[in-house]
């Protein structure tokens, strides 16, 4: 029986895409670098805010110093666009509700910085009431370390890892599950392909976000 389903974040339950590329870009002009397509960020997300700018930055401006300069920049502008264009995936609302309806709880465990998850939770899904909200934090390791989905898991007393799925859209969410020893579900409508999902052979890949709540509670029946 699955009691928990812990989701990644971005390209996953919210698209947040053109927002972070937004702020990305600022951070980039302020920088003196060129802007990016919008269409690479697909692969420079996921891995945490400051592999986001090492990715971001031409080859030459990836010293330490111009990635703090990024972050410097990026943060109080994303704060403020963090939720422009930013809104749950279509049918992600009817799919936790269907879930909620079943008892089950929900978490968050993202490598966005700790500030833009809580942000973006409380201010789009709120009324889920997630047990933990967790994101990328100082002296914290990045997934895939499976410390962020320990420590969910070490909130919740009696949780066995059999009850438990890990739910995301990239690589790095599927090596995060296995890690964890926990199951894992990939979902296409993200940043990244169906092909890089599923080599990691996920217990789901689902097309739509209705095809979570079916085969998690048929599979909880």
């Amino acid at each position: 029986m699955i009691k928990y389903v812990i989701f990644d974040l971005d390209g996953t339950l919210l698209d947040t895409m053109e927002d972070i590329a937004g702020a990305c870009n600022h951070a980039l002009k302020c920088c003196g670098c060129p802007a990016r397509e919008f269409g690479e960020y697909n692969q420079f997300i996921g891995s945490g805010i400051y592999n986001l700018f090492r990715r971001a930055l031409p080859e030459d401006r990836r010293d330490e110093e111009t990635v703090m300069m990024m972050h410097k920049h990026f943060i109080p502008y994303y704060n403020d666009h963090i939720c422009d264009r930013t809104k749950p995936y279509e049918g992600i609302c009817d799919m936790l509700d269907r879930l909620s309806e079943q008892g089950i709880r929900f978490a968050v465990a993202s490598n966005k910085y700790q500030e833009g998850t809580e942000i973006l939770v409380k201010k789009l899904l709120s009324r889920y009431g997630f047990i933990r909200i967790l994101g990328q934090r100082d002296n914290k390791p990045i997934k895939p370390d499976p410390e962020i989905i320990n420590e969910i898991m070490s909130a919740v007393p009696g949780i066995k890892a059999e009850e438990v799925i890990y739910c995301g859209d990239s690589d790095v969410d599927m090596q995060t599950g296995i890690n964890a020893g926990i199951k894992t579900i990939g979902v296409t409508w993200g940043f990244r392909t169906r092909e890089e999902l599923r080599a990691y052979d996920p217990w789901l890949l689902a097309e739509k976000p209705e095809e979570i709540s079916a085969a998690v509670v048929t599979y909880s029946e």
